[in-house]
């Protein structure tokens, strides 16, 4: 019975035919002429020096990255997820939340959007605006579902007058975003009574 020659029986075996000349391999004849062998299409490609071709890039815009409308900024990849979430306010001032605090939020068309976040305090994010819950003309997108419930939003902003005028009833817009902080449950649901009662039920 004859032995298998081992792994390291054929590198050795590799080792050396490199070292000695080449030997003419055969070429198997076919309709069109002589085609090289397995090894000969191996060795001229671990020999060549140019780089191997890349294969086509797909649009990665299409799939992934940022996008936006006047109200809101997002992710395009639906599998991709923000880390944190910045409030732009009209006098110029941001404020972030990570995701991570985000708890509750509820959306009532007659007084808005009202995220929670809770953290080091209870934070209340009050979003009024109409149409948070439309989706964009060119995407299936909206802050609501397929945004802030999926991590996607990286923004929302305090629309100017102006712009609330552009974008009319084609889209989502945002008048306002108040934020405020909580110590005690009470102050909470006191806030809540002055600002936005539908949101107590």
């Amino acid at each position: 019975m004859l032995d298998k020659p081992t792994h390291q029986d054929r590198l050795k075996g590799i080792l050396r035919s490199e070292t000695q000349p080449a030997t003419p391999t055969t070429k198997v004849a076919d309709s069109e002429g002589v085609k090289p062998t397995h090894q000969d299409r191996l060795k001229g490609i671990l020999s060549s020096d140019t780089p191997p071709a890349t294969p086509p890039k797909k649009d990665a815009d299409a799939e992934s990255g940022e996008a936006s409308c006047a109200a809101f900024g997002y992710l395009r990849g639906v599998r991709e997820r923000a880390d944190a979430i910045e409030f732009r306010l009209r006098d110029g001032n941001s404020i972030w939340f990570p995701y991570g605090w985000l708890g509750t939020w509820k959306y009532n068309p007659s007084d808005g959007l009202l995220l929670k976040f809770s953290g080091d305090l209870v934070y209340l994010v009050l979003i009024r605006g109409s149409n948070l819950d439309r989706p964009l003309t060119d995407s299936t997108i909206n802050m609501t579902s397929a945004g802030l419930q999926r991590h996607r939003v990286l923004w929302v902003r305090e629309m100017t007058e102006e712009e609330i005028r552009q974008v009319g009833e084609t889209g989502p817009t945002v008048d306002s975003i108040e934020v405020a902080e909580f110590e005690s449950h009470a102050d909470l649901r006191e806030w809540l009574g002055k600002n936005a009662a539908s949101f107590l039920a």
